[in-house]
């Protein structure tokens, strides 16, 4: 499609063609992470240098008709999302300067009933990358112990998203409630080094365990999708393997080198895994996880 401003800089020394060329390379790979799910757009019309930066979430009324919706349930009323289900609308999307989306755990089809769960491992510090990967060490550790398959993604900003493929059985409070006491058993474990205290006042040089992504319109960062800080990084799969490497960190992958990254397939049959909660909460709660 079209591109108004193509030469526009959205970030030094990148304009919107170059990040369109971007999201039309890695759309067979982004798209099966977005189809039929809500979105929340961070929109930078200006890039990211300077001028205005908001989180959209109702679909404008200018979007053209061919632009999937979906009306979902809020308090006290509705909100109208934007469903990216093609590289057309990926593309129309970077034309309206939406750098980064942010995908809902579930998909509109059974819009109470997550089919991922995401552990957000937020580190201290920008610098601390090596705390990040132990603590996925632990805990890609502990669920398999649990019989939970799981994978990492960096998240192009500081920390690592751990996700757990599910099979929808369990609704949103079930699986934060699970998500929970997951990470409230490793912080037992390694209390000098992990924390689930949401104020960060709290936490001291400790790692935070966030679950909190897995409440009901919450939202998380979508994979290959391109956050909004200097050298365009990207949120990018990987494999266990590569997340041991002391080569990587928080924003290895950018624009520059993401579409490589995911040719290789680092979650090859991650997605066709889902699993049911039920028998991962009894293990659980029987090795003393209340």
């Amino acid at each position: 499609m079209e591109l108004h401003r193509p030469g526009k800089h959205l970030f030094p020394g990148i304009t919107k063609r170059d990040l369109a060329d971007y999201y039309e390379a890695v759309a067979p790979f982004a798209l099966p992470h977005l189809r039929g799910r809500p979105l929340m757009l961070e929109r930078h019309p200006d890039g990211i240098a300077g001028g205005p930066r908001f989180m959209q979430k109702d679909t404008p009324d200018h979007y053209p008709d061919w632009i999937h919706r979906v009306e979902v349930p809020k308090e006290g009323g509705t909100v109208t999302h934007t469903v990216c289900d093609d590289t057309a609308t990926l593309i129309f999307l970077v034309d309206q300067a939406a750098l980064t989306l942010h995908r809902w755990l579930s998909r509109a089809d059974d819009i109470d009933h997550p089919d991922r769960l995401v552990f957000d491992l937020d580190p201290s510090g920008d610098d601390d990358f090596e705390s990040v990967r132990e603590a996925a060490r632990l805990l890609h550790a502990k669920l398999d112990d649990l019989g939970l398959p799981s994978a990492p993604m960096t998240t192009g900003s500081r920390g690592v998203h751990v996700v757990v493929p599910l099979d929808r059985s369990q609704d949103f409070d079930e699986t934060r409630d699970f998500a929970r006491h997951v990470a409230d058993a490793l912080v037992a474990e390694h209390p000098d080094t992990l924390t689930t205290a949401a104020r960060k006042k709290d936490r001291g040089d400790r790692l935070y365990l966030d679950v909190m992504r897995n409440a009901y319109a919450q939202t998380a960062v979508a994979p290959y999708t391109v956050r909004a800080k200097q050298d365009a990084p990207v949120a990018t799969p990987l494999t266990w393997r590569q997340l041991g490497s002391p080569a990587v960190g928080a924003r290895h992958w950018t624009v520059a080198n993401a579409v490589e990254q995911a040719r290789t397939d680092p979650w090859e049959g991650l997605l066709g895994k889902g699993r049911s909660l039920g028998s991962a909460w009894r293990k659980l709660l029987s090795e003393g996880g209340s």
